[in-house]
């Protein structure tokens, strides 16, 4: 059975209590078409605004609750001297133990978002769609795959949906979104 690893829908910051925009109000509406043919049992999400209200069309569609799990709340990268965010965010994925001030390193994060993953795969009620956001979803990603990073993270897209699945021993992840809206 699968886990869904889902971005939020486009949103208008990156503040906790940021509301989606019109445009994500639209696409919360096309991923809970997507996502209810993957027979969704049960939803946890984020408890920022824009992962909640990403995912409340398919907790109405399916006539479920959403569970708020602070685990998957976003990565802080902390307070950037120079302003310069991208290149410090990029650092951060080269360099999991690097704690900017007022932040929260790569390993740190990516240990709670891994968590949650192992309380869900522990719970076995499958599928599950956890909703959260981009930085934790490439930490998250990373876990299962090294190689994926600052550039993994780059390429996602608002919403995005990559899916947990266990072939073998080893969990496997793939991008099930079809893309842009």
């Amino acid at each position: 059975m699968s886990i869904y690893l889902v971005r939020h829908c486009s949103a208008t910051g990156h503040e906790s209590d940021a509301p989606l925009t019109d445009e994500g109000r639209e696409q919360s509406l096309h991923l809970s078409s997507f996502l209810a043919q993957r027979e969704i049992v049960r939803i946890v999400s984020s408890p920022f605004k824009r992962a909640v209200d990403s995912a409340r069309p398919l907790s109405e569609k399916l006539g479920l609750t959403i569970e708020i799990d602070e685990r998957l709340a976003e990565r802080q990268l902390g307070v950037v001297e120079n302003g310069d965010w991208l290149s410090a965010l990029n650092l951060s994925f080269r360099d999991p133990n690097l704690c900017l001030p007022g932040g929260e390193s790569s390993r740190v994060a990516q240990l709670r978002g891994v968590a949650v993953i192992e309380d869900v795969l522990r719970a076995a009620q499958l599928p599950t769609a956890l909703f959260s956001h981009g930085n934790l979803l490439t930490l998250i990603a990373n876990s299962l795959d090294e190689s994926l990073g600052f550039d993994f993270w780059q390429g996602l897209s608002n919403p995005d949906v990559f899916e947990i699945t266990r072939p073998s021993t080893l969990p496997a992840l793939s991008r099930v979104w079809p893309g842009p809206i």
